[in-house]
């Protein structure tokens, strides 16, 4: 995989949202084979499989237009 730059983002969410994010990456990190899983590869995954769905609809909504 290549290697991308990265920026680092200073975010304030409500504390029920961080201890999901915590759930989320206890959850990857059991059920991945693969060294350490961080918060913002979690983010990463669930904001690239968000923004596919994203793409995804919206090209359906161009489609039957």
């Amino acid at each position: 995989m290549e290697e991308q730059k990265r920026i680092q983002l200073n975010v304030r969410v409500a504390q029920d949202t961080a201890d999901k994010l915590d759930e989320l990456t206890a959850y990857y990190q059991k059920h991945t084979k693969y060294g350490k899983v961080y918060k913002g590869d979690v983010l990463t995954d669930i904001i690239d499989k968000s923004y596919d769905i994203m793409e995804k609809q919206v090209s359906m909504e161009k489609r039957y237009q």
